[in-house]
């Protein structure tokens, strides 16, 4: 169980700093936080590095949570190491997934980014908490990362930040394109196409 004397929400922080919006001199007074400018809207989007997230109470309640969760793995025997693997994979097709069903992918990115990248560091720190090697104090991967997509305590959580940020734009465009397909392959033939493509068909036989 994760037992510090944290205070404040992961939600207060970020709010703090949205309120800086373009001033950049806010990261440079907390090295705590990062941001990623939005160039298709203007947005910057707030972060904390993986080492403020465990100074917020989100990083508590999550620890807490996935370790209660590793324990049901480990009392049904499973391995500590594969049930924490699957919870990563599990929560990473999940939010690919939301955020390609969102109806604005910049909006989504903006209310879910932070909290996803706090919940995954989380998890890193319940398993080496649970495993017995005490939390990660350097940014070297913990164990459960080694086939995971990203890097993520590279640039204290910055590339992992970015990299996501990409995968969540490509989602909903890929949906959207998947839908466009799924349009055109639907819409009726017109009389003229059909003809063409039955001349096509008879040419090829000849």
């Amino acid at each position: 169980m994760a037992e510090t004397q944290n205070t404040l929400s992961l939600a207060e922080l970020l709010a703090d700093y949205d309120s800086a919006e373009h001033d950049h001199a806010a990261a440079e007074r907390n090295s705590g936080m990062q941001h990623i400018h939005n160039h298709a809207n203007g947005d910057i989007v707030w972060f904390p590095t993986w080492q403020k997230n465990r100074e917020t109470t989100d990083w508590e309640s999550a620890v807490n949570e996935f370790t209660a969760e590793l324990d049901a793995a480990a009392d049904r025997g499973a391995d500590l190491s594969d049930a924490a693997s699957e919870l990563l994979a599990a929560r990473l097709q999940a939010v690919l997934a939301e955020a390609a069903e969102a109806p604005d992918a910049n909006v989504f990115i903006r209310e879910n980014l932070a909290r996803y990248l706090s919940e995954t560091w989380s998890l890193g720190d319940a398993y080496a908490l649970k495993s017995g090697k005490g939390l990660p104090g350097t940014g070297l991967p913990v164990g459960i990362f080694a086939s995971y997509p990203y890097q993520v305590y590279e640039r204290d959580g910055g590339s992992f930040a970015s990299a996501l940020w990409n995968d969540l734009v490509d989602a909903r465009k890929n949906r959207i394109a998947a839908e466009e397909a799924e349009r055109k392959a639907l819409k009726p033939v017109s009389k003229k196409a059909r003809k063409a493509a039955e001349r096509k068909a008879a040419a090829r036989k000849r």
